[in-house]
């Protein structure tokens, strides 16, 4: 018998900041700030929902990222710019859609561990595309540490698309 899936929810939010503004996306998890960082770090985990990653992972360096679970599975290069374990993780990317800086924070209180992803927009210019795939994305990283089966990007997008116009909108000065 096959179940329907659950139909996913669009959680960001858009932070103002001197530039575009900040996407944040967060997840919550049961878990020591350790274990939640190792599956952000160590690449055969990052495999399980994102990509893996070869190179020297330190600050300053650049990495080699599979993006797996895109059409074609590209590399891509990351450039690590801050890495504070288990805390904090910054990273950036340049590509055809421009630099990508990114953040992932992570605060622990009694075993119980919240990641914030946080993209320091350049533009809010297609964050209607952007955020749907970190929502996509956090909820691969949530699946493989669960072993619950991995989301369908179909169900992010386009259906996600017009909560995050929304959050541009919302920000626009009448």
């Amino acid at each position: 018998m096959n179940r329907p899936r659950p139909t996913p929810s669009a959680t960001g939010r858009l932070l103002r900041t001197d530039g575009a503004g900040d996407l944040v996306i967060t997840r919550t998890f049961r878990a020591l700030a350790d274990d939640v960082w190792a599956g952000l770090t160590e690449p055969e985990r990052t495999a399980r929902w994102f990509g893996p990653w070869e190179g020297d992972g330190a600050p300053g360096r650049t990495v080699r990222v599979r993006m797996a679970h895109e059409e074609d599975q590209p590399w891509m290069e990351v450039r690590i710019d801050v890495c504070d374990p288990p805390r904090r993780l910054a990273v950036s990317t340049v590509d055809e859609a421009g630099t990508w800086r990114l953040e992932v924070l992570l605060s622990e209180v009694d075993g119980v561990t919240e990641l914030s992803l946080v993209h320091h927009l350049d533009t809010e210019e297609g964050i209607g595309e952007v955020g749907p795939g970190w929502e996509y994305y956090l909820d691969m990283f949530v699946a493989s540490r669960d072993g619950t089966p991995l989301p369908v990007f179909d169900d992010y997008y386009p259906s996600m698309k017009p909560y995050f116009e929304g959050l541009v909108a919302d920000r626009t000065p009448q």
